[in-house]
């Protein structure tokens, strides 16, 4: 499968799941290292850095995946072997309460 396939079945899932999902690109206008996708569920916020078998995240998106993790987010750079325990992980997202900040502030 290649990397572009698991991101499209990644993006699915978030999707029938009920989250927000946003795929980034680096382009020369955004930001680069920042993950493949972000997502928003049930308050929570999610980077995914979305990897082929064989790939290697680079030191720039390391880095991104820390700030999101010291920010109070989730960040994970996800491998296809690794889809089962990702799930499993969002359908525990999604079935926890509200985050308690997420719904505060309605400008």
């Amino acid at each position: 499968m290649t990397e572009k396939q698991f991101e499209t079945k990644v993006r699915k899932f978030l999707t029938d799941l009920g989250c927000w999902e946003l795929k980034t690109w680096s382009n020369g206008i955004q930001r680069e290292g920042v993950p493949d996708i972000l997502v928003c569920c049930k308050g929570y916020f999610v980077g995914i850095e979305v990897k082929a078998a064989n790939g290697k995240p680079s030191a720039l998106q390391l880095w991104n995946i820390e700030k999101i993790r010291e920010a109070g987010g989730i960040a994970v750079v996800l491998y296809p072997h690794q889809f089962d325990e990702f799930k499993a992980l969002m359908q525990s997202i999604k079935s926890r309460p509200l985050n308690a900040h997420s719904n505060q502030l309605r400008l």
